[in-house]
């Protein structure tokens, strides 16, 4: 959970800093360049993913040259989606411009979405050895890189922003910069560790003679292409609801980041969640094991509805607080309080519905699901979004009230998957 905050954690904090030090404009141009950044990011991230379980799998055999070869080559894999996303981000950062979107706002966002978009690459190949290790079930050193980096780019942030200690003042550029130098970081810091550590010096060893199998690639693709399938679906349809609020003006498009940095907070802790899930699911698969299979992804759905239960309770106390710790615009607040009523609406079905990805992803099921999943967000979601958004009263507030509809669609719907095909193992065996 802490590893997964990690990741987002870079970007909350850039949404703080730039909030605080340079104003509402400039944190609507954030959203602007992430709600975009994220769709094709998200998507090369779902494919990493698609490691874990095959490795957790081989694990649970006990088969240390499957496993390597499986690591290395994932890590083509993942060299591949990196040149190719960063290359098709750079390629779409016109877009930017043409999204009806208030022209200061477009015009602080291109360059800063141009610099982010050279961490995929380093982002990538960090995750290559996050997901081999987490197969592992090693998570405690990635957690700690990804907690370094974090602080590594609020220092960056606040040296770069306000050009402190002699660095030029880069404003809302010098955020991004920092990440793109935080995610650079991650690579190496986890990349010294697996190297040197005696743990994995066999793995490195059976590594060497691994090589390129395309029957691997084709294994890792399958699990990893309709899992970023599934990101782009959920996280495609915040981005699109992003662009609907900023159709409706800037401050509330800084409402909605302010809302959504929060929101992503216990997402990406619940999301710690679903990778525990999607180890241990596809582990004891591999061992056979089918009673404790279903009672370790049972005792996650119970953990992740207690955790998100409380993370609601800590949005709806602190719906007027949360927001000033990003801006001072009491137009923002008051939006991004209303709207933080709503992210507690949503926290359970949020946590149910990724855990249970994970571990239908542990089970290798992951074609069905993406068809869910896009009904969820694609067909309930952004429809009701729409209609609620623009033709009635409620404006932003409609807009999440959707968002909140799908991601209850898609929690009830893949619980109920994970039921059903866990059910059928046991009748088989």
């Amino acid at each position: 959970m802490l590893g997964s905050l990690g990741h987002v954690m870079v970007g909350v904090a850039d949404s703080v800093m730039v909030g605080q030090y340079l104003g509402a404009i400039p944190l609507a141009a954030t959203a602007l360049a992430n709600s975009v950044f994220h769709i094709p990011f998200v998507f090369a991230i779902g494919v990493a993913f698609g490691l874990t379980p095959l490795v957790a799998n081989a694990d649970g055999e006990g088969d240390v040259q499957k496993s390597s070869s499986l690591w290395k080559n994932a890590f083509y894999v993942n060299l591949v989606f990196g040149i190719l996303v960063t290359g098709l981000l750079l390629a779409i950062e016109p877009i930017l411009g043409m999204m009806d979107q208030e022209p200061e706002v477009v015009t602080l966002a291109t360059p800063f979405f141009g610099i982010i978009s050279l961490s995929m690459i380093p982002f990538l190949l960090f995750l290559n050895l996050k997901q081999f290790a987490e197969g592992l079930s090693d998570t405690l050193t990635a957690t700690r890189i990804s907690l370094g980096a974090n602080f590594l780019n609020i220092l960056l942030n606040y040296v770069l922003i306000n050009g402190a200690w002699g660095f030029p003042e880069m404003g809302l550029n010098g955020a991004a910069v920092a990440t793109l130098i935080s995610r650079f970081a991650m690579f190496f810091g986890l990349w010294i560790y697996v190297r040197y550590k005696t743990k994995f010096a066999k793995y490195w060893e059976a590594r060497k003679t691994a090589t390129l199998h395309w029957d691997e690639i084709k294994n890792i693709l399958e699990i990893g292409i309709p899992s970023g399938l599934q990101y782009i679906f959920e996280i495609g349809a915040f981005a699109v609801s992003a662009i609907l609020v900023g159709v409706i003006g800037a401050l509330p498009m800084a409402a909605h980041q302010v809302s959504i940095s929060l929101a992503s907070i216990s997402y990406m802790a619940a999301s710690g969640l679903s990778a525990a899930a999607s180890i241990r699911v596809a582990n004891q698969l591999g061992k056979k094991d089918y009673p404790t299979l279903r009672l370790a992804a049972t005792t996650l759905f119970r953990m992740v509805v207690i955790f998100m239960s409380f993370t609601g309770v800590v949005f709806l106390a602190g719906r007027f607080f949360w927001p000033t710790l990003f801006t001072d615009n009491e137009t923002v607040i008051a939006i991004a309080a209303q709207l933080l009523i709503v992210t507690t609406l949503f926290q359970i079905s949020d946590g149910v519905q990724v855990v249970a990805q994970g571990a239908l992803r542990g089970l290798g099921d992951v074609g069905m699901p993406t068809v869910l999943t896009f009904i969820s967000y694609w067909v309930v979601s952004l429809p009701l979004a729409y209609v609620l958004g623009f033709h009635t009263p409620l404006g932003v507030i409609g807009i999440w009230i959707g968002l909140a509809t799908g991601l209850t669609a898609n929690a009830i719907l893949l619980y109920r998957r994970f039921m059903k095909k866990t059910d059928a193992l046991f009748i088989q065996n």
